[in-house]
């Protein structure tokens, strides 16, 4: 055999030997068995908790409107809470906020401003949110005690009558306040505007005067026709009014400015015989708010309201804050449910009980509790003085505006009825509902709640009163959060309620799935 076969007869016997090994190796393994794997069960990830956006002001101004901390909610559990809010128990929409135009303030802001100043101030009271948000105004029709010099729209010389208002025009408000306004509803076209009378031109009233007297029986429809033509030319100027008063404070007679007597019964006739049905058909239309004087004589306005001829062309009652009680809104509200309330007017000013600061009374008494009695809407009284609480003719000599302008330097000053204004102005924004909260009142606190249309978010402003801090819980649906209110503070917490109320559910899933 030839050594190339002997090698090629080799190779084969070694690879078929190896082969037989390598059988004969798996034959012989030992068997082994691997376990089974079971996964795990892993809860899925706790959600991400929500929190409670807080601004808060403090009496003594350390803080003001200063955004602090958010607050953590937890699962409302089982321990009782100090406020529960209850979305579902719903009371009056909120129309807005604001303060009155009056001649005094249109003056500083024209000739006490420059252009950039100006607009930047209207901008900051009347622009949205972050601004201050103010979406109400007051004006007055005629001259008022916050004004340069007394007029009203009809004026003729001493003996001589106008009933066919031939001699009707608005020249006193062309240079300062028409151009204001009108500036003001640039920068918020929504603007409501409330306005009130002072008094009737004097050749209507039995005094003859612009201070003090009646209005003559003569002159009522002619008085009535005096208001229309105000709300007309306005119009024309680019001005709607949103609502008008007959006389403000028709149960007060001044001395020292622009005043005229009403008494329930003329405003009653007026309205029903006159001033209710030239208003019927207008598009838009133009409300009429009886009463616009204080909370302490709500027996005038029941009367006025229980002629149904005039009740039928009232769409609401106008309060101010001077004497009585808010809780008076209450009592005319139970009596006639369908007429809405709102806080024309109410000043503070440089007076003994002002000494140590106005903003947990004008929070605490004006925008809580006024609006727990129904208010849909408060204005402040003049938005602008300045340093010496004017100009005015006659009338308060210590009013404050929400904001003063030294008239020297033109410098801006933010009042205490600013901040508890912007409490509620920033945050409840127009179209806001008000629901059901826990009356704290017994306790040093004041609360009420509101939740926004536009977005479901739920706003609570809360007064402490008290000189100590106060540790508070609030529960609203299934969740809860703590908080510990610093001493004479005010606070504003805005949240999601759905989205507080979904993390409450998938905490609860989570736990669940946890055990």
């Amino acid at each position: 055999m030839s050594e190339r076969r002997l090698d090629s007869h080799r190779t084969v016997i070694a690879s078929v030997t190896l082969l037989i090994l390598l059988t004969l190796a798996a034959f012989y393994a030992p068997r082994f068995t691997y376990p089974t794997v079971v996964p795990k069960v892993v809860p899925p990830v706790r959600p991400i908790m929500p929190t409670v956006q807080l601004w808060l002001s403090t009496a003594n101004r350390r803080l003001q409107l200063q955004r602090q901390p958010d607050i953590d909610m937890i699962p409302r559990g089982t321990s009782p809470a100090d406020v529960v809010i209850d979305l579902k128990k719903t009371f009056q929409t909120m129309v807005g906020f604001g303060a009155a135009m009056t001649d005094s303030s249109a003056w500083l802001l024209q000739n006490k401003l420059n252009f950039f100043q100006r607009r930047a101030l209207l901008r900051e009271l009347y622009g949205p949110p972050p601004n201050l948000g103010f979406n109400m105004m007051r004006l007055t029709i005629g001259a008022s005690d916050f004004s340069l010099k007394p007029y009203t729209f009809d004026d003729v010389p001493f003996g001589q009558t106008d009933p066919q208002l031939r001699h009707f025009n608005i020249t006193p408000t062309l240079h300062d306040l028409i151009p204001t306004v009108r500036q003001a509803l640039a920068i918020n076209p929504r603007l409501r505007i409330v306005a009130s009378s002072w008094s009737a031109p004097a050749w209507m009233k039995t005094s003859e005067n612009l201070i003090g007297g009646e209005l003559l029986p003569q002159y009522e429809s002619t008085y009535a026709d005096y208001l229309v033509k105000f709300l007309d030319t306005y119009e024309s100027n680019g001005i709607p009014i949103f609502a008008l008063t007959l006389q403000n404070e028709p149960g007060f007679v001044p001395v020292t400015y622009p005043g005229m007597e009403m008494p329930a019964a003329t405003r009653a006739r007026v309205i029903a015989q006159y001033l209710g049905p030239k208003l019927a058909g207008r598009n838009p239309k133009t409300q009429i708010l009886e009463w616009d004087h204080n909370w302490s004589q709500a027996d005038q306005t029941l009367s006025v309201l229980a002629d149904p001829t005039a009740a039928r062309y009232i769409d609401g009652v106008a309060w101010h804050c001077y004497e009585g009680s808010q809780y008076a809104q209450g009592r005319v509200h139970r009596a006639f449910p369908k007429k809405d309330a709102y806080i024309t007017e109410c000043s503070g000013g440089d007076w003994e009980s002002a000494i140590n600061g106005e903003l947990l009374w004008f929070t605490r008494e004006l925008l809580v509790t006024g609006i727990r009695q129904w208010a849909r809407g408060v204005i402040y009284w003049n938005l602008v003085l300045d340093e010496q609480h004017g100009p005015h003719f006659g009338g308060c000599a210590l009013c404050k505006g929400v904001v003063t302008i030294d008239s020297h330097t033109g410098e801006v000053t933010r009042n205490d009825e600013y901040y508890a204004f912007a409490h509620f102005s920033k945050f409840v924004l127009p179209g806001a509902v008000r629901v059901e909260s826990t009356m704290t009142d017994d306790k040093g606190l004041a609360n009420v709640a509101f939740q926004n249309a536009s977005d479901g978010s739920v706003v609570l402003v809360m007064v402490n009163s008290n000189v100590k801090p106060f540790p508070v819980s609030v529960a609203q649906g299934q969740t809860r959060f703590e908080y510990t209110m610093p001493p004479e503070s005010v606070a504003t917490f805005v949240w999601n309620a759905d989205q507080a109320n979904t993390w409450a559910r998938r905490v609860l899933r989570w736990l669940e799935c946890a055990r």
